[in-house]
């Protein structure tokens, strides 16, 4: 007779194997949309990446619009938790602004697919999913903190939320044109850690004395 910690073991096992196969999915289904936006994009090749049948696919998502809003949500995930964690430590504006650009850009230079997924979602699909998946909430939560810089003093005076726009263009453009400007580097790797790690450094300068009083 299976002991308790067997019958434990063995329920347990299909959760995690159903979270593992979702994930892979997610994980295929990412890089497939991100190089070809949501129209051209097959499910036969997001099965054919991961091993699944298209039958498994949509067993966990029920369409390839939903899982498209998976995966937008899955990426920006990363961004919604590090606003999470700015409210909960309540960090003076110019702080909070800094370490919000600095998690943004490395989760950009992890996850060079952000910014592409954020290009076709606009060409292609007009921004119609991009609210789905409550991206616009991170415009939002940038912007308020913009605004306490302001009413403290230590911030110019500006349109918060056009600001939170134009930052994160600061942010994505260099990944979204890499294939363009990588022309005005010819011997150097613009996704190579010593070209990141400068665009990190520009950015948040740039950004900072851009909105200071």
């Amino acid at each position: 007779m299976p002991s308790t910690a067997q019958k434990k073991t063995s329920s347990t096992r299909p959760s995690r194997d159903a979270e593992a196969t979702k994930a892979a999915i997610l994980a295929a289904a990412e890089k497939e949309f991100a190089q070809q936006g949501l129209e051209a994009t097959r499910t036969e090749d997001i099965a054919a990446r991961t091993g699944v049948t298209k039958a498994m696919i949509y067993y966990y998502f029920k369409s390839k619009e939903d899982l498209y809003v998976a995966v937008l949500e899955r990426v920006f995930a990363h961004a919604f938790s590090a606003l999470n964690d700015l409210k909960q430590h309540h960090l003076p504006p110019e702080e909070a602004l800094e370490t919000f650009l600095r998690e943004v850009l490395k989760f950009s230079c992890h996850n060079t697919n952000l910014a592409m997924l954020m290009f076709l979602e606009g060409m292609q699909n007009k921004g119609k999913y991009y609210e789905r998946a409550g991206i616009p909430g991170i415009y939002k939560a940038l912007s308020e903190i913009l605004a306490e810089g302001i009413a403290a003093g230590v911030f110019r005076p500006l349109d918060p939320l056009h600001t939170a726009v134009n930052i994160f263009g600061a942010c994505q453009f260099y990944f979204m044109a890499r294939e363009n400007i990588k022309h005005l580097w010819p011997a150097k790797q613009l996704l190579g850690k010593p070209m990141l790690e400068q665009h990190v450094q520009e950015v948040v300068a740039m950004v900072m004395a851009g909105v200071r009083a």
